[in-house]
């Protein structure tokens, strides 16, 4: 029959009679028919909205607002600008902004999306050393896991953007926040068990040579930038002693902070057409005090197979610093300098 044909003869059935001929079809039919007859029955769900994307424009002002107040202390109590009740709501606010510049950046936002979220790991990273809630734990408190956020905007830069914005972007950001030990107080909990280190994050994002390369360029020109420098506070003209000695401190904190990653640049990079570069780094003021840059000395020339002087480099490092573990380790690791000492 045609479809005219066979619309013709169900015309006289009542519904029952359609009932019955539809569940003889269904029960005697096979496995395929029965399967078609239930998709017909069960029309499809209507596909589940998406969340609805926050206005990029108000929340980065929220973003600018949020972190302003709480590096002027209103959180704390130090102004009328924050309500009693808004400061012991910061964690749920904090969260709240998160997850929007999350999204955003999940969709390719990246005008808005990317400066919120480092204007807030920027602040989440400071929690650590300064009191800008009433809190022992902020990034514990907040469940904030600061390398996934990391992940997401770098990620974002890579796609979105491509590899030398992701690169010039990035290795500013990398430099301020990497913390070997995490971004939580006290280091245990919930959080810290899912925190990873950046430079774990960054091996896995640079894919081959010449990312390695690239990178390392962008590194050492950041490097340039932070070992300027600093103006000098009060109004003086010249820099004071106090200005010079927290430019030291400040490049051994960064030494510290960047140990993994400086080790892993002379390992990827030595006896390749990059080799210049590690004299460069190792010899750099912005990453570490004498001690560190001395001992990147003697890591490079380990793996350039000068034994000699990488021994001579390391005793001074262990005479500086007797009891260092990276350095006892990689005594360890020649099998000599202990002998000598």
């Amino acid at each position: 029959m045609h479809k005219d044909e066979f619309y013709t003869k169900i015309a006289s059935l009542d519904i029952d009679h359609l009932k019955k001929l539809l569940w003889e079809l269904y029960w005697r039919g096979g496995k395929d028919l029965r399967g078609r007859i239930e998709t017909l029955l069960n029309p499809q769900r209507p596909k589940k909205r998406g969340p609805e994307l926050p206005d990029g424009d108000l929340l980065l002002q929220d973003v600018l607002d949020f972190v302003a107040l709480a590096r002027s202390g209103a959180y704390m109590g130090g102004s009328r600008e924050v309500s009693r009740n808004e400061r012991s709501k910061w964690r749920v606010t904090f969260r709240k902004l998160v997850k929007d510049a999350s999204l955003l950046l999940a969709h390719g936002e990246m005008e808005y999306g990317a400066p919120a979220m480092e204007d807030l790991i920027d602040l989440a990273c400071k929690t650590k050393g300064v009191m800008y809630f009433h809190s022992e734990d902020p990034v514990a408190a907040m469940r904030l896991v600061v390398s996934d956020q990391a992940q997401l905007l770098w990620g974002a830069y890579l796609v979105r953007a491509g590899f030398a914005t992701f690169a010039k972007r990035a290795v500013f950001q990398f430099i301020r926040w990497e913390s070997p030990y995490g971004w939580t107080t006290y280091g245990e909990g919930w959080v810290k068990e899912r925190e990873t280190t950046l430079t774990s994050i960054l091996v896995q994002m640079l894919k081959g040579h010449d990312a390695w390369v690239e990178f390392t360029d962008a590194y050492l020109a950041a490097l340039d930038h932070f070992a300027r420098p600093v103006a000098p506070s009060g109004g003086r003209k010249k820099p004071s002693r106090w200005d010079d000695r927290n430019r030291e401190l400040a490049a051994e904190r960064r030494g510290e902070n960047l140990a993994e990653w400086n080790e892993l640049v002379l390992e990827h990079l030595q006896g390749t057409d990059a080799d210049d570069r590690l004299d460069r780094l190792v010899h750099h003021l912005a990453i570490g005090g004498a001690e560190e840059r001395k001992f990147l000395q003697a890591k490079l020339a380990y793996l350039r197979g000068d034994q000699e002087q990488a021994r001579q480099l390391l005793k001074k490092c262990l005479q500086a610093r007797p009891g260092y573990r990276r350095y006892l380790t990689f005594a360890d690791e020649i099998g000599l300098v202990l002998k000598d000492s």
